[in-house]
């Protein structure tokens, strides 16, 4: 789903990434919003050790990274996201549809714009910090033709997550190095998500915890297991997301990996010939696809 080039002007105090395999990192920081880049932030953007109750502000200290499908390097697939200062934080994920390109569509130009104008409207007074409002917005402000499975999630500095989603782009929340929250995919069948049209769900978040956000590009690939596995070996968001982004790409190129992806196939009914499981073979592999990783971490304001 992939990553093309911004046309849209973006106000200074949010950021929107479409560049390729990149990692960065952002400490958001509540009154005036300043953008730290992962060259100014290494001092300050580590996760605390401890989990403690909520005596202050919190706000997101996020790091990212994008692989793009092997077959898409060279423009840089079709996902886009974006990662914005204001408030507690806000980060979304969309995952273009392939199938537009079918229709000679290129499938990364409306989550690409679609991701631009929703990281301009984020401080809009009619958004009113709600996820799904700002879906609705961004999308009627979207000409681009094309579609997208969608998520974004909205951080309040009491910690309160609100988010809203669509399809199967995912969040998992981490705490104490487990997993405590993790939102569903909505699907009319089997790999064939829902595109534009939203639900919100909140979730109190506390110091400490972690979110990861991805495409299902992640999720296809990477088990629970192995994400909360991860995240507990990196104090750093953008290692995090690195390691877990490059996880998705190796699992997705190894045919013999009983993925998330396959498991779910073979529960649809989805498998080999019949011929084939008599002799004991079975659908396995991971599933080639652009790959996004948002990491953020709870942390005191």
């Amino acid at each position: 789903m992939a990553i093309p080039i911004l046309r849209a002007a973006i106000s200074d105090s949010h950021v929107f990434f479409n560049s390729l395999s990149h990692t960065t990192r952002l400490l958001s920081i509540p009154k005036k919003t300043r953008l730290i880049d992962s060259a100014s932030a290494s001092a300050s953007a580590s996760a605390p050790s401890e989990i403690n109750p909520l005596r202050s502000e919190v706000s997101f200290c996020v790091g990212t990274h994008l692989i793009p499908h092997p077959n898409k390097v060279d423009k840089g697939g079709e996902d886009a996201f974006f990662v914005s200062s204001y408030n507690g934080g806000v980060v979304a994920v969309a995952d273009g549809v392939s199938g537009w390109a079918e229709q000679n569509v290129d499938p990364s130009l409306f989550p690409q714009e679609l991701m631009a104008n929703a990281s301009n409207l984020v401080g809009d007074e009619e958004v009113n910090y709600d996820p799904q409002i700002l879906l609705k917005k961004a999308h009627t402000a979207t000409s681009s033709k094309g579609s997208a499975t969608v998520i974004v999630a909205m951080l309040e500095k009491n910690g309160v997550l609100k988010i809203a989603s669509v399809g199967d782009c995912g969040l998992r929340v981490i705490r104490k190095g487990k997993l405590i929250f993790s939102t569903l995919p909505q699907e009319h069948y089997f790999d064939c998500p829902y595109q534009l049209s939203s639900e919100v769900t909140s979730v109190k978040l506390f110091e400490g915890d972690t979110i990861v956000m991805g495409s299902d590009g992640l999720f296809d690939n990477v088990f629970d297991h192995e994400i909360v596995s991860t995240i507990t070996q990196y104090s750093d968001a953008a290692e995090a997301a690195k390691a877990l982004a490059n996880l998705a790409s190796n699992h997705s190129m190894d045919s013999n990996f009983e993925s998330p992806y396959s498991l779910e196939a073979r529960t649809r009914g989805f498998d080999v010939p019949f011929w084939k499981k008599v002799l004991g073979v079975k659908l396995t592999g991971g599933k080639p696809d652009d790959i996004t990783v948002v990491v953020g971490q709870v942390v005191s304001s």
